[in-house]
């Protein structure tokens, strides 16, 4: 029986690595993968991508598109599709997030989500708690605090080297403007 799947980390912790691994086992094996990916994440260009350098084509998702409607579309075209991955999954609407339920549970297909659990400013982002509502499999994909070698648990924010704890919940960056970082090291960190 298939399973919803949540895949979540801090940044910097090869969620989209995980992704695109994944993918290509499939794709060995001879089988079908959609992959998606939140069309505000403005650095996909219609890609997911990893920092090492991978990176493979995606359905870009706005926040109008019906999912359910999509995968059915594209069930179409190549007679079945085994799995869903989905990139920066903390991006998309709650309402996708149910989508990808009634899929998995009408469809028997697998749908893997990758993403953050909470923002920099420490809320859970609201396609990350439906996640937590729904998904049948929680997985943390660990790496380690960017200042001390304990466990990485959060995104910390920075402008200047100066930590910022209050914004918007989605503010598009990566190593320029966020560093995973153990809970001490949120609330103490070190100036870089």
């Amino acid at each position: 029986m298939a399973k919803l799947f949540f895949k979540y980390g801090t940044v910097f912790s090869a969620k989209s690595l995980n992704l695109i691994a994944t993918a290509h086992n499939y794709q060995t094996q001879g089988k079908e993968v959609l992959l998606l990916i939140p069309k505000i994440d403005t650095r996909s260009d219609g890609y997911v991508s990893t920092r090492a350098g991978f990176k493979m084509p995606a359905e870009l998702i706005d926040d109008d598109t019906d999912i359910y409607d999509l995968y059915v579309s594209h069930r179409k075209q190549k007679d079945n599709i085994d799995c869903i991955l989905v990139d920066e999954c903390q991006m998309l609407k709650s309402k996708h997030i149910d989508q990808l339920r009634e899929i998995v549970d009408e469809y028997n297909t697998p749908v893997i989500c990758y993403g953050l659990r909470v923002s920099y400013t420490l809320e859970l982002f609201d396609a990350s708690k439906r996640l937590f509502e729904l998904a049948d499999k929680l997985e943390e994909i660990k790496t380690v605090c960017w200042f001390c070698n304990n466990k990485a648990t959060h995104n910390l924010k920075l402008v200047d080297g100066k930590p910022v704890y209050e914004g918007k919940p989605i503010d598009i960056g990566g190593l320029e403007k966020y560093v995973p970082v153990c809970y001490h090291c949120f609330k103490n960190p070190k100036e870089i």
